[in-house]
């Protein structure tokens, strides 16, 4: 069985410049809150409707990855994308806040808040390519 932390994970390639957000948020240190966490973003269990909001604000890919209870997400959007815009538009979409609120029992974060404020946005301290 490939272990794929170590083998890697694929990246989609666009025919057009791209850029990436990155994000981080803390879940409270409960391992079955965690597991739960991790089964509601499954393909079987995640609302469809909140992937479909995402595409229409502009998101091309977004990757969530976990180490113990701390997330890190990865955005990726076109290079005409403006997060403040795209970030007041998703709030106001149908079900984003129901999702939110589904989401905030697992978060380090106050309930009622939008996505925009409890994922914090990540500074870029080191690149290899110029």
């Amino acid at each position: 069985m490939v272990d794929i932390k170590t083998s890697g994970y694929k990246v989609r390639q666009y025919a057009f410049p791209t850029k990436r957000y990155c994000q981080t948020l803390d879940l409270k240190n409960d391992p079955q809150l965690i597991e739960e966490y991790v089964k509601r973003h499954s393909n079987e269990e995640h609302w469809d409707v909140i992937r479909q909001g995402l595409r229409k604000v502009g998101i091309l890919e977004m990757e969530i990855y976990l180490l113990d209870n701390r997330l890190f997400m990865i955005v990726e959007t076109k290079m005409d994308f403006d997060w403040s815009e795209a970030f007041i538009e998703l709030a106001d979409m149908p079900k984003q806040k129901e999702w939110e609120e589904y989401m905030s029992i697992f978060q380090n974060v106050q309930s009622g808040i939008t996505s925009g404020q409890k994922w914090k946005l990540m500074d870029r301290i080191f690149r290899i390519y110029e």
